[in-house]
């Protein structure tokens, strides 16, 4: 009887260490509070195997006229780190975080340099907080986010980077299936009742017509409605978009009587399972749903989808190809001239507003803080447009941005050949009729970097900063 007492009280203790154990291995896991879903489902995928990130605004719900619970209050003041986009999307939870008396370390996402962050097309002073509708700043913000648990928990830093590459791997994915397959959002242009797309319109060239109201917070006035109403019935519409979870009181006002295709959005994924799969699910809804929207059937969607992901694939694998092109000076220039050195290839034109100048302007600052190493790289800006870009404009241009930066042109025919062999989308966008010769070029934005004997090694997608530039680079060129 003694010993069967003495093998219990064994056992008891045995259980109660492990008890304890199990409790300080707990308590040694980084605690981590994330705002809305989407940022959620990235930081639940990198943190897989370790505790979950702890989820704010949950299911059914969205940021606008939600309140943190008192639960929810105690998880943030228990939490190492916290991140939230900003008190233009969470109002709510500006205050609490102000008043937190032990202050975990913050991630503001609207403040960070290294994302795209647009200015609010209705307010100068703020900021558009949706961010993460541009799958290239989900890239980056990966790259944040596997950086800060790294430095946090450096214990895990092998289970945070192994997670990293697999997460990377399928938004880039995500990327190039929809950098390929932006050209099905052309069908017409749409009206937006809360103004949610500016990220995806300027990304995948959406043409967004008309935007009621920049948020729930703000109520449509009378003379945009009675406006936007007019615009509607005269059919200059392809498509209304509205939101999940939005209040929207003006809508039946606005569409009683009106023949439109309409379909509601889910930008925060309100209506999704929280989880480390949210965001890709999130960004495959909203993309087809608009496309569906330019009267496209499910059919069709399906063979889009199947054909771009096999046409992204089958693109990476086979980059690059032979060509004959001449330089700023008229030098003649193929693809073994390039050999021997790393080459980073940009492709665009010099009439180009905004996006060339930013990609060249990365590109090269990128080089200059990598010096002495950029010596073994040499970029290169092939023109998509050689009607207008001649070998004076071309020397003009390219040599604003630096003196080591060749600029390449061709006939029209050797042009189409080396955007195929690249597999760079092109396409003309005559704005105004009446003067066709002030057309813009849609392109494909990213950064290719090739090898000293040619081969394609990757591409950088549009949005990197200059910074994160020379980190690939490096890991490239080790």
């Amino acid at each position: 009887m003694n010993t069967l007492t003495r093998v219990q009280k064994l056992f008891v203790c045995l259980i109660l260490m492990l008890l304890s154990f199990s409790l300080q291995a707990e308590e040694g896991e980084l605690r981590v509070v994330v705002s809305i879903k989407p940022v959620h489902s990235l930081m639940a995928a990198l943190m897989k195997g370790a505790r979950p990130p702890d989820l704010l605004v949950g299911k059914g719900e969205i940021p606008y006229g939600w309140e943190p619970s008192p639960e929810q209050k105690k998880h943030i003041e228990q939490a190492d780190l916290v991140v939230w986009a900003g008190p233009e999307l969470e109002s709510s939870l500006e205050p609490v975080l102000q008043n937190l008396t032990e202050k975990p370390r913050l991630l503001t996402l609207l403040d960070s340099l290294d994302l795209k962050i647009l200015p609010s097309r209705w307010n100068e002073a703020e900021r558009d907080p949706y961010f993460w509708l541009d799958s290239r700043n989900a890239l980056i913000l990966i790259d944040v986010l596997t950086k800060m648990l790294m430095d946090m928990d450096y214990s895990r830093a092998h289970l945070y980077k192994r997670n990293r590459d697999a997460l990377f791997k399928k938004v880039a994915k995500l990327d190039r299936r929809l950098e390929y397959g932006y050209r099905g959002l052309k069908g017409g242009v749409v009206l937006a009742y809360y103004d949610t797309q500016q990220y995806f319109e300027q990304a995948y060239a959406l043409k967004l017509g008309g935007v009621l109201s920049p948020s729930p917070r703000v109520p449509v006035s009378a003379a945009t409605l009675i406006k936007e109403r007019n615009k509607l019935k005269e059919g200059w519409y392809a498509c209304l978009l509205t939101e999940a979870k939005m209040k929207m009181p003006e809508l039946q006002l606005l569409i009683s009587g009106v023949d439109i295709n309409r379909v509601e959005l889910d930008s925060f994924g309100s209506t999704l399972e929280p989880g480390e799969d949210l965001y890709l699910q999130l960004m495959d809804h909203n993309t087809s749903l608009i496309k569906g929207c330019m009267q496209k059937t499910a059919g069709a969607l399906s063979q889009d989808a199947a054909t771009a992901d096999e046409a992204a694939d089958n693109q990476q694998a086979n980059i690059g190809g032979r060509f004959m092109l001449t330089d700023e000076n008229g030098k003649m220039v193929t693809q073994d001239d390039m050999k021997g050195k790393y080459q980073l290839l940009y492709f665009g034109y010099t009439y180009c507003p905004d996006v060339c100048p930013t990609s060249l302007s990365v590109m090269m600052t990128a080089l200059k803080k990598f010096d002495p190493e950029a010596r073994r790289i040499q970029p290169y800006f092939i023109t998509v447009d050689p009607q207008r870009d001649t070998q004076k404009i071309m020397a003009d241009y390219v040599h604003y941005f630096g003196k080591n930066l060749i600029g390449l042109r061709g006939t029209q025919a050797m042009t189409d050949r080396v955007i195929r062999e690249f597999g760079v989308v092109v396409e003309k966008v005559v704005e105004d009729p009446s003067k066709p010769e002030k057309y813009l070029i849609d392109h494909t934005a990213s950064l290719y970097l090739m090898a000293p004997d040619g081969r394609f090694i990757t591409r950088f997608a549009h949005g990197i900063t200059s910074d994160q530039l020379v980190e690939k680079l490096k890991e490239y060129m080790k």
